[in-house]
This record gives C-alpha cells, structure tokens and sequence, in this order.
C-alpha cells in the first residue's frame, strides 16, 4: 500500500489538524480487514469502526453522536472520546479515547454518507456487489446472527437508496489475492496516468 499511504500523507488535513479516510462499502465487503492494514501502514493510524458507533435501535441513525462526540472534537484539535456498542450485551460500554492523529480511518456501512464527507480528506469504497457481500457476511457470522442479517439487508439497502457512498468514493478498492487494487473511483479525483494497482504476494498488503 506504499503508493495509497504516501497519497494519503500528502493529503491536507480535512478535519481540525486530522485527515479523516473513510473506508465504506456494503456489509461483509472486507472494510475492516483492509482498513486494519491500512491503519497498519499508516504507521499504527487509529480506526473508528462504526459497527461501535451504531446499535440495534439505530443502525444508521447515529449520525448526530458520531459529529458531537467524535468529528467536532477532532475538529478543534482535542482528544475525542466514544462508548462503543456491544453488539452481544445490547449496551454501550466505557467511553473510548480517539487521539486527533495525523490520520483517522473511519471505517464501516455508511462512513462516506453525506453529512461526514465535508470532513473526510479521502473516500474509498469496497469495490464487491452486495449479494457477494451479503453471502460473505452471513458465512462468516453463522446461524447465530441469521436473524440479525436478515434485517440489516433491508436496512442497508434504504440506507443507500438514500444515502448513496458509491459515487462520491474518491478510490475503489478491490481483492486481488493476498493483495488490493485500488482504482479511481466515481469522485474522478485521481489522475489517470497516477494508478494505484497492486500484484498479489507480502508487497502487496500492509
């Protein structure tokens, strides 16, 4: 990700002293495995997984805690803090202190929504259809989280219909193997003759 991270560090800074990147795509799509090895490359950058930020009573309806608790704070350039979910317990937990480092990766379903875009300084979006997405999702959380599944779906798609993050992703990012191939996204704000592709093998990942 050597070409990405050194992208991301010429970045100006979007938020207060921060340069927000949000990493959105559908659920089950890879966004916090890549995002963890983004924030690896970045030199250990901190991530806000927005699976924290949300619950069951509001699975995109947290847009107002997430700015007053998070985005605001980072704006004035002081330490930001959160409770995050338990997803199991159905309760927030102790607050969580989120520093305002030189980058933040914001990652999740609905990160590139439009009330956070004036903050972010970058958009990447998982580049896999939902149905492929979906199926990788329900496999890897089993029989015991069907049911949870089986609403989201319908959730996630009305969030989207409403709040589409696709077209203004400023890069779309692909599996490949052991490896990514990030691409210009729908925002067109990379230059053509400036692609990010990455080959499989231990170069190509974080």
């Amino acid at each position: 990700m050597h070409d990405l991270v050194s992208r991301i560090r010429r970045l100006g800074p979007s938020c207060g002293p921060v340069r927000l990147v949000g990493v959105d795509g559908h659920a089950g799509s890879g966004k916090s495995t890549f995002a963890g090895r983004l924030a690896d490359a970045l030199d250990g950058a901190p991530v806000l997984r927005l699976d924290d930020v949300a619950s069951h009573e509001e699975l995109f309806g947290w847009t107002a805690r997430l700015l007053s608790q998070v985005v605001l704070p980072l704006g004035r350039g002081e330490q930001a803090s959160y409770a995050p979910y338990d997803w199991r317990a159905r309760d927030f937990g102790p607050p969580r202190p989120l520093p305002p480092a030189p980058v933040v990766v914001v990652e999740g379903v609905g990160a590139g929504r439009r009330a956070l875009r004036p903050y972010l300084a970058l958009l990447l979006w998982m580049e896999l259809p939902a149905g492929a997405s979906w199926s990788r999702g329900r496999a890897r959380d089993g029989e015991e989280q069907r049911e949870f599944w089986d609403g989201w779906v319908g959730a996630e798609q009305r969030h989207f219909a409403d709040d589409p993050s696709r077209p203004f992703a400023d890069l779309l990012v692909r599996e490949r193997g052991k490896g990514y191939e990030v691409l210009p996204g729908p925002a067109g704000t990379v230059a053509p003759n400036a692609p990010l592709t990455h080959g499989d093998g231990p170069s190509a990942v974080c």
